[in-house]
């Protein structure tokens, strides 16, 4: 417990003895890591808001207004026993109607049609695994039933929507995201690395007759590095908890204007989350911190 405190100790005045190099290499791991955590957040708000628009891709089959009901059940059925189908429902003219007239913001376009009703029925697919939209529209399709229901007997693949397409060019959109993130991350952690290293050498260099002076009274390697990897460890500390108080900042003063902007988004994602990448942010800080320091002394320091 004495060496802790005695380390805790020398890396306090190291902080004084190199102010100038120490408030650098503090701002630089709170600047690479404030940029990574808003990678880690931003990243995890469009995870969060790709799996809330996945959740809603379900496939509409329209059928014929003079379709036999008898066939549209019997293939109700079939799709119910198809992988990845959670459910199947079926709408009528009448309801489309309805579900249209609710949805519009001009329902006067209604009271135009003059009764008449050019909307489809509708055999409604709710999916469990929204990754299987392409493949339970295809079994759809190849059923011996659909082409003699559909609503357009020519090409029956175009009765058949989802919006799956726009998930895919979403997912494409995060992925060029995440590679860059990651590309951006690893030259941030780097950076950060390089700079704890040059502290963490200046540091050594200023107390090199010190170093000697220990080693010749017999202090053991692990005591004598024992301050430099504590100095390091404070730099990344300080850093990591910077940069995790501004993150909380931004994130409570931008996350809800933006919710409340487009409310037809989901971007909130529940406090243990955040706590994890929090709680990640401050361990990565102070693995750089250790490991920038730990190579410091591994080149300069010949204990």
């Amino acid at each position: 417990m004495s060496s802790f405190f005695y380390f805790l100790k020398e890396s306090i005045q190291g902080f004084t003895r190199n102010l100038s190099t120490t408030l650098g290499s503090i701002v630089t791991i709170f600047l690479s890591l404030l940029i990574i955590g808003v990678f880690l957040v931003g990243g995890t708000v469009i995870n969060h808001l790709v799996s809330s628009i996945e959740n809603e891709v379900s496939i509409t089959a329209y059928v014929a207004d003079d379709a036999d009901q008898a066939q549209i059940d019997e293939l109700m059925g079939q799709i119910r026993g198809m992988e990845g189908v959670a459910s199947v429902g079926f709408t009528t003219k009448d309801q489309a109607l309805e579900n249209f007239r609710a949805s519009t913001s001009n329902p006067d376009i209604i009271d135009q049609l003059d009764g008449q009703n050019p909307l489809p029925a509708s055999i409604d697919i709710e999916l469990s695994d929204p990754q299987l939209v392409e493949s339970v529209a295809d079994q759809v399709l190849a059923t011996s039933l659909y082409p003699q229901v559909t609503d357009n007997p020519d090409d029956p693949a175009e009765a058949v929507k989802y919006g799956q397409q726009s998930v895919e060019r979403l997912f494409a959109v995060t992925n060029y995201v995440r590679y860059i993130g990651i590309a951006l991350i690893a030259l941030l952690i780097f950076i950060a690395l390089v700079f704890i290293n040059n502290t963490i050498r200046l540091a050594i260099l200023a107390r090199r007759k010190e170093i000697a002076i220990m080693r010749l009274v017999g202090a053991s390697n692990g005591f004598i590095r024992g301050p430099f990897l504590m100095e390091g460890a404070l730099h990344a500390l300080i850093g990591s908890l910077l940069a995790v108080g501004v993150l909380q900042a931004l994130r409570s003063a931008a996350i809800p204007r933006v919710q409340a902007a487009l409310p037809f988004l989901s971007l909130e994602v529940d406090g243990g989350t955040y706590a994890v990448i929090y709680l990640s942010l401050v361990g990565a800080g102070l693995v750089i911190g250790l490991v920038g320091s730990a190579f410091a002394m591994r080149r300069y320091l010949k204990v």
